[in-house]
């Protein structure tokens, strides 16, 4: 039995290196003060994916992204580790997506690609940290779902069913799932492999239109141009909104119902710090100092 199996990657920020310059005056993240990583749990899900593929022969691994032609650097970095292609959701009307607009899209593209036996993403991304967009792509394609997971313990092939482990709070517990179906991976599962040095080698200049695009923009010669016409697969797809027939007011902000009002850049600095006993009244009274300056409650 081989799979079709789609794992759903999302470049992001990386947040956890935060400065005073990481947000603009306007509350909106300033990206270009913050390197563009792959999210991590989204390598976790890869890491379930290719140990699938290892595990029943001829099977696929898709990964889809959705952002700016730049995103494309997540379809090449999936190669790198062993996927097998890749599709880049990019167009100016996905911009300003919530988690609604987000997952509207992503299915969309989901029903293009056609074939999908498991749908691996991610518990969440750190750019947001809702956990919400795996949940409602499962529920816009009609498909059951698992989250929290930490392991694919094994498929059966003629049942169709798979048992896989997922975290809980206070412990972990053991599901079993028909396919085809959605799975959103924690961070707690292994870690994805290296980059293969073979893959690198045969991907590494491999490039979406817009990438393409922004090289060429000034009249300079695309490098190796000769190379993307006798090597399709360096040739990154790229998908726009037309091109997964999408509702254009289901996409974008049109499609986003959650408004944020406002965001708040706060650096935290240590100025001066306090010694406490575990005696009732040190605590009280750093409870009382905590609400009166209006750091809790």
């Amino acid at each position: 039995m081989s799979l079709k199996i789609v794992v759903l990657a999302k470049q992001v920020p990386d947040t956890r290196n935060v400065g005073k310059d990481a947000m603009k005056a306007d509350g909106t993240i300033n990206r270009a003060a913050l390197p563009a990583i792959f999210n991590p749990e989204d390598l976790n899900a890869l890491e379930q994916a290719l140990r699938l593929k290892d595990a029943f022969p001829g099977s696929t691994v898709t990964l889809l992204t959705m952002g700016p032609g730049r995103a494309a650097e997540i379809i090449r970095e999936g190669l790198f580790r062993g996927a097998d292609g890749g599709y880049v959701l990019t167009d100016r009307a996905f911009a300003g997506a919530d988690t609604l607009a987000t997952s509207y899209a992503i299915a969309t593209a989901i029903r293009k690609i056609g074939e999908y036996d498991i749908i691996l993403g991610g518990r969440q991304a750190i750019d947001g940290d809702t956990a919400q967009v795996g949940p409602q792509v499962a529920e816009k394609l009609g498909l059951p779902q698992v989250t929290y997971a930490e392991e694919i313990v094994s498929l059966d092939e003629q049942a169709r069913k798979v048992v896989i482990r997922r975290h809980i709070d206070g412990g972990v517990e053991t599901v079993e799932a028909p396919l085809p179906l959605v799975v959103t991976v924690n961070g707690s599962a292994a870690p994805c492999r290296p980059r293969n040095a073979k893959l690198v080698q045969k991907y590494k200049r491999a490039l979406g239109a817009q990438e393409k695009a922004a090289i060429t923009k000034d009249g300079a010669a695309l490098p190796y141009a000769e190379l993307y016409e006798q090597r399709p697969y360096l040739n990154l797809v790229e998908w726009t909104a037309a091109d997964v027939n999408a509702d254009l007011e289901q996409c974008g902000l049109n499609g986003s119902p959650t408004k944020v009002k406002t965001v708040q850049n706060i650096v935290f600095q240590a100025k001066e710090s306090q010694t406490l006993t575990s005696s009732d009244a040190d605590v009280d009274g750093l409870v009382k100092e905590l609400l009166d300056k209006k750091i809790i409650g």
